[in-house]
């Protein structure tokens, strides 16, 4: 076990990187063939923005919603969870400029779970595009998710989940997000649908979903720190098939500070850990229902097992390196020091087997002149995760015993021009 804890990374990697592979030589159920939806038969979409306090991009989203996109029926319909500053305003005089913009206002901030479950109630659409308010999609994107619920063996379908990248690309913090970005997108949910069958986190800021799906499973849950992995895992329970669609590009604004970007993680480190709490029973007690479910939740918990083992250990190195220091045992510390640095070696060597193939098949290559930020990555937002996890364990723990909250708190925006 000690073996495999300290190899735990480097195999992830590795296994990762496998994963890619599969997905591109061997999985049969990609989207190959787009066809232009004629406007005469286009599905009607709710594009659903939740949006709490957003007066800073919450205009510019909107009028993009309304003029780029290259679809004609479609609704957008803002939730606005009891926002205090001037988003309410900005919503009305907006409503007055676009026919297909309809805004329901909830006077008490209760969280974007709840906001979207009540948007759900008001929804036109028998599909929904969840749109953060700091998200757009490329102009094409409504054309092709309906590529994707067309299809002969859609009916199974609950949600398509999009391809997300950075828009804000001016300082190191967020370049770095554009690697990691690549990396979860590009490699992990390629090989959870190439290898295991299903997706089990989605997209939240731009993922479409079929609304019978979504009563389905009794909608969002509301206590949930991260309502979209959530969700993603009630579909998978439950029997519906779940895409990603490494095709349809989407962009939002990253945190460009650390103290946004730590919030941010510990909210999604917290909302892992309880979709893991919650459907630890049903997996262990049916670990052969599912193969690739049970091999996605066996890589969650040694993900949160690793995370305690890497700072444990990191304590008890540093304790016994000032240990050695004090008592001149130089001969120790050059040991511990070289192993230490040959295991770093080893991590490196797997990180960059998964972020290279990872940006290679993202986006056409795109992205792949952001390699140079890849150490960054690997350094230090690894060590971020594993801090997150381990700080946020018992918060995700009470959430679970029924004292959890979904209300939120936006991000800090800056305004740009």
């Amino acid at each position: 076990m000690f073996l495999i804890l300290i190899a735990y990374p480097i195999l992830g990697g590795f296994g990762w990187f496998i994963g890619e592979l599969c997905y591109a030589l061997i999985f049969k159920y990609r989207q190959k063939n787009w066809i232009e939806i004629p406007e005469e038969i286009e599905p009607f979409i709710t594009i659903m923005v939740p949006a709490h306090n957003e007066e800073i991009v919450i205009e510019k989203t909107i009028d993009y919603l309304m003029n780029q996109l290259n679809y004609s029926n479609y609704e957008v319909l803002v939730t606005d969870d009891g926002s205090t500053d001037e988003t309410p305003a900005i919503l009305r005089r907006l409503s007055d400029q676009y026919e297909n913009l309809r805004v329901v206002r909830i006077e008490k901030n209760k969280g974007k779970a709840h906001a979207f479950d009540i948007g759900v109630a008001f929804a036109k659409g028998e599909l929904i595009l969840s749109n953060d308010a700091d998200t757009v999609p490329e102009p094409d994107a409504l054309n092709y998710y309906v590529n994707f619920f067309i299809r002969k063996d859609a009916r199974n379908i609950s949600a398509v989940t999009a391809n997300m990248d950075v828009q804000n690309r001016t300082k190191l913090i967020a370049k770095s997000q554009t690697v990691e970005f690549s990396s979860i997108v590009g490699i992990i949910k390629r090989t959870q649908m190439g290898v295991l069958g299903g997706i089990y986190a989605y997209s939240g800021a731009n993922t479409m979903y079929r609304k019978d799906a979504l009563i389905d499973v009794g909608m969002f849950r509301q206590d949930r720190a991260t309502e979209d992995i959530s969700i993603a895992w009630d579909h998978q329970l439950d029997g519906w098939a779940s895409l990603f669609a490494p095709r349809i590009m989407f962009f939002m604004e990253v945190p460009e500070n650390l103290k946004m970007l730590y919030r941010q993680r510990k909210r999604w480190a917290k909302g892992g850990t309880e979709v893991w709490l919650t459907n630890f029973k049903k997996v262990f007690l049916h670990p052969f229902q599912n193969i690739g479910r049970t091999v996605m939740f066996i890589d969650q918990t040694f993900s949160i097992i690793w995370s305690f083992f890497f700072w444990i250990s990191s304590i008890l190195f540093a304790g016994a390196l000032i240990r050695f220091l004090v008592e001149g045992n130089y001969e120790r510390i050059y040991h511990m020091i070289t192993l230490s640095f040959l295991f770093v070696c080893f991590e490196m060597i797997s990180g960059t087997f998964q972020l290279v193939a990872s940006l290679i098949a993202d986006d056409r290559a795109r992205k792949l002149k952001y390699i140079l930020f890849a150490p960054l990555y690997m350094l230090f937002y690894w060590m971020l995760n594993a801090l997150t996890i381990v700080t946020t364990f018992i918060p995700a723990v009470k959430t679970i015993l029924g004292f959890g909250s979904g209300t939120w708190k936006s991000p800090e925006r800056q305004k740009r021009d």
